[in-house]
């Protein structure tokens, strides 16, 4: 082991507890950028963490306000000839409903030893996502300070509004490309496909999300006195969604699939390679069998093929005990995942277009667009990849798999538009830790190998990029 690392690895050991606790502080917290009542925590979240910048070294750290959640902005160059890393992370958190699942309080973190984690895990809203993996990156940035064995330049952007769309950043990165000039982005938003088997994320998918009403009587009806006579908007909503896809699970919208990247049949079989087990993977979600597009496989759907989900439907009476009600009004949130070549903006008016004219004369139909994504994939041959790949390789003793996400981070198409940098997807957490579910947490195990790598991904970027 080189003294640098030793020394790395020294204080990292030294001062456990302490990177720790001051995780714990940050989960506590609640941060939910989608409810504006939390506006005044979300804003202290940020303070927060621009203090813990400010106490690792960093400099030139500010808050920097946008017409949402602030972005907290800190940087440390010590050689304009050297290379510059920008690492990119988010502060807000998903609103932690339904709360009666979680099985300790969402923002009350604890740690708790799982068959998974037997080290422990930290159980909390944003544990994983992203407060645990973000603090990470403060945390390696403070060691490689305080061991003075910083290889890069480093610039630092945690936005407040990733859980709703980052809806302002693209404005702040526009208005200040200057300022976030680097080389390369690294992220961890993503994660590995187990603890002993290491992987970097190359495919991110997109997104389009949009949000469906379905109005009928211009009041809630008494359901004897007009049940049978006029239409029911839940039930309308209800056919509508079936007709969005047919009996083999693809997507019925016209033009949907029209410029989906095919990947090829060596490039599915190489996918094909990395560990999974369906058995397994059934049990940890509790179900019996899986449900899917016709022709592809679990690692496939969830990842090169695009989707169509409801994430909610409301409309009614929903409370305790019986009302005979026909409801005027039936909502639904859709989202589709989407893959490469695939536009948001396309989809969601290719999705309006078909929704409206499924619906049969006796409703009428709102629909609005929320928030989208582009998909991105991250080629293996260029020096940040390469310099993951081989930190990862000295930490888990095991070279990376590179796979496909079938999750969205939107902002990673803007940064390569607006910034023309490639971004580095190199996360730490696993599909068990329940994100954006109760019950999230991210392992101790995975929290301190994130810390311990990161430094040497930045050793590694400088040496390829001196070559």
């Amino acid at each position: 082991m080189s003294e640098k690392k030793e020394s790395i690895n020294n204080y990292i050991a030294s001062n456990k507890q302490r990177f720790l606790n001051e995780l714990m502080e940050l989960l506590k917290i609640p941060s939910i950028s989608a409810d504006s009542n939390y506006n005044n925590e979300t804003l202290r979240t940020a303070q927060e963490v621009e203090k813990r910048f400010i106490e690792a070294g960093a400099e030139h750290v500010e808050i920097c306000p946008t017409a949402g959640h602030p972005i907290v902005y800190a940087d440390k160059i010590i050689d304009t000839n050297l290379p510059t890393v920008l690492v990119y992370g988010h502060y807000d958190v998903q609103p932690p409903d339904p709360i009666n699942l979680w099985t300790s309080p969402p923002f009350e973190p604890i740690i708790k030893k799982t068959e998974i984690h037997p080290e422990g895990a930290i159980f909390a809203r944003g544990a994983c996502d992203d407060k645990g993996q973000m603090f990470m990156h403060i945390k390696a940035f403070e060691v490689m300070m305080k061991t003075n064995s910083l290889t890069c330049n480093v610039k630092f952007m945690i936005e407040g509004e990733e859980e709703i769309g980052s809806k302002n950043l693209e404005t702040y990165v526009k208005q200040n490309k200057e300022k976030l000039k680097a080389d390369v982005i690294l992220i961890s938003d993503t994660g590995i496909i187990a603890n002993q088997i290491p992987s970097i994320t190359v495919g991110l998918r997109g997104l389009s999300y949009m949000e469906v009403e379905v109005t009928g009587p211009n009041r809630d009806l008494h359901s004897g006195l007009y049940g049978g006579a006029v239409g029911n908007p839940i039930n309308i909503l209800c056919e509508m969604i079936t007709k969005l896809k047919d009996d083999k699970n693809s997507i019925t919208i016209p033009g949907f699939y029209d410029k989906v990247e095919i990947i090829s049949t060596e490039e599915r079989a190489e996918m094909a390679k990395a560990p999974f087990n369906l058995d397994d993977y059934k049990k940890s979600i509790g179900l019996t069998d899986i449900d899917g597009e016709a022709g592809y496989t679990t690692n496939e759907r969830n990842s090169i093929r695009p989707t169509l989900d409801v994430n909610g439907i409301w409309g009614g009476y929903t409370g305790e005990g019986a009302k005979t009600v026909l409801p005027s009004k039936a909502y639904a949130k859709i989202s589709m995942r989407l893959v490469p070549h695939q536009d948001s903006e396309e989809i969601s008016t290719l999705f309006t277009t078909y929704f409206k004219s499924i619906a049969p004369p006796s409703v009428t139909v709102k629909v609005t667009a929320h928030h989208g994504g582009t998909p991105y994939v991250t080629p293996t041959d260029f020096s940040g990849y390469v310099a993951a790949k081989n930190a990862m390789e000295e930490t888990f003793g095991k070279t990376p798999i590179p796979v496909r996400s079938g999750g969205s981070i939107p902002i990673v198409a803007l940064f390569e538009q607006e910034l023309g940098l490639k971004s580095v997807l190199m996360g730490f957490g696993l599909d068990s830790d329940s994100i954006h579910s109760p019950n999230e947490h991210y392992g101790v195990f995975n929290y301190f190998k994130g810390i311990e790598t990161i430094p040497l991904f930045f050793e590694h970027f400088s040496k390829l990029s001196n070559e």
